[in-house]
């Protein structure tokens, strides 16, 4: 019977012969994910799914060197998503992969290259029995620390194997590292620059010749890979280097970076903060797109910020913690205050904090500034752009005219939502102004609230009325 897909041989095939005859045929690992990727072109669906913002920068660099068969290697700062696309090329390989059972390195049924699958066929022939491999399985990843050896990698002689009588020439003495049991699948090293340069001479024949010696054995497999590092540009200078050959082997360099627009960000943060299952009892959580876009600009700041290192970056994982603090801090005022639905106010920015300061390096050069205060300053940067870029100090003249005469608003953990929307009347202009940024009056009280806060902070920010903070909260005032 001759297959009609790759895929439909899974099924049928059980033993060398019956996927003979199916008609399946072997390719390399890089002509696997080759022909897969030009089905999504042709299909004009996702390549990477999931990833944001790489579309006309990073997506096409990775594409040709995909097509050209090209090792490569992620080029960026923390945080630029290098590792989630290496895992995600498995989404290019077939669902499926046949592979000689008891073989150790994912053998191919037609061409097996360990001792232990060939000896298998040589018995047995086409009555040789295979398994299938899904796709998740044929991707092995390390993180490169300087303790790794050759032997993690490559392989070492098994001294429990020699012990049960095997002499040391004999090939099944050896236990294949990490490298070898990749065998035609993906391999990827995160972090390349950290690896020790002596164990990075070890790959250079992975990545050219395609093979491996273990312990001076003269033991060549040719292996089938497509082998993907990842690294940080500072790594260079501060903790290590890529030897030049290495370099010279991995086919492709392709630069990540950060998210360009607020958007971008947002949607990442949407896409990988926390989420929790709903319980009973529990308040939802609700976080307006005002709150969410001034999160972003915080980061988008801090990128552009001189007192903070960029040549170590601002990882978007800065913008997913603070979403994620700022959700629970709203959570807890809804518990305490008895609401059924929590959205994170102003009042609650001084929680990022916490969650920003451990993931920034601060330059050496400049003012001696602690790093809470640095960043207290970049989230009054932040909320006076969102107010900027939504509303302005004109449209709120009836607002300050209130103030000025003598109009008090209390804000703070202590005040229920609800309050804030009871004082609305009290408000002139208000209620245009939280349009503006989104808030219709069928809104809940808890999203209305913070919109109310954005507001008046917008206009002390643009010294138009005062503020007082105080143990109960915050008072804003003529």
């Amino acid at each position: 019977m001759v297959e009609s897909s790759r895929a439909s041989a899974q099924p049928l095939a059980r033993t060398v012969g019956a996927l003979r005859a199916s008609g399946w045929q072997s390719r390399t690992v890089k002509e696997e994910i080759r022909a897969n990727l030009l089905a999504r072109l042709a299909a004009g669906t996702s390549v990477l799914p999931g990833i944001v913002g790489y579309d006309d920068t990073v997506l096409p660099a990775l594409e040709n060197a995909l097509l050209a068969g090209q090792d490569l290697v992620f080029l960026g700062e923390r945080g630029q998503a290098k590792t989630r696309m290496a895992r995600g090329l498995v989404g290019l390989l077939d669902p499926w992969l046949p592979a000689i059972r008891g073989g150790e390195l994912n053998d191919d049924p037609y061409a097996p290259i360990s001792a232990a699958a060939r000896a298998l066929v040589a018995e047995a022939g086409d009555e040789t029995p295979i398994e299938w491999i899904p796709a998740d399985r044929r991707y092995a990843e390390k993180l490169a620390t300087p303790d790794i050896t050759i032997a993690d990698l490559i392989g070492e002689v098994d001294p429990i194997r020699v012990a049960e009588g095997r002499y040391l020439s004999d090939e099944l003495t050896l236990h294949y590292g990490l490298v070898p049991r990749a065998n035609r699948g993906i391999f990827a090293i995160n972090e390349l620059p950290d690896l020790a340069e002596r164990i990075q001479v070890g790959l250079l024949n992975i990545l050219e010749e395609r093979d491996v010696q273990i312990r001076g054995f003269q033991v060549r497999l040719p292996l089938d890979l497509l082998v993907v590092a990842s690294a940080n540009p500072e790594d260079y200078t501060s903790r290590g280097r890529i030897i030049t050959p290495l370099k010279d082997r991995l086919g492709s360099q392709v630069r990540t970076h950060y998210p360009r627009t607020l958007d971008q960000e947002v949607a990442i943060v949407r896409q990988e903060k926390l989420r929790f299952a709903p319980a009973e009892g529990v308040p939802t959580v609700v976080v307006p797109p005002f709150m969410e876009e001034l999160v972003a600009e915080l980061s988008h700041l801090a990128r552009r910020s001189p007192e903070i290192s960029q040549r170590s970056g601002v990882s978007v994982r800065v913008s997913v913690a603070n979403v994620e603090v700022l959700e629970a801090a709203a959570l807890k005022r809804a518990v305490r205050l008895g609401e059924r639905t929590a959205a994170p106010r102003i009042s609650d920015l001084g929680a990022v904090v916490a969650s920003t300061v451990g993931k920034l390096e601060l330059e050496t050069a400049g003012d001696d500034l602690p790093e809470e205060r640095i960043v207290e300053r970049l989230i009054t940067k932040a909320t006076f752009a969102t107010f900027g870029r939504h509303l302005g100090v004109d449209v709120l003249a009836d607002l300050v005219t209130a103030f000025e005469d003598g109009l008090v608003m209390e804000t703070g953990d202590r005040v229920p939502s609800a309050d804030y929307v009871r004082r609305l009347p009290e408000l002139p202009g208000m209620a245009a102004a939280i349009r503006r940024l989104g808030v219709t009056g069928k809104a809940d009280d808890a999203v209305i609230a913070s919109a109310i806060e954005l507001v008046l902070e917008g206009l002390h920010l643009s010294r138009r009325i005062n503020k007082d903070r105080a143990a109960a909260g915050i008072t804003y005032r003529r």
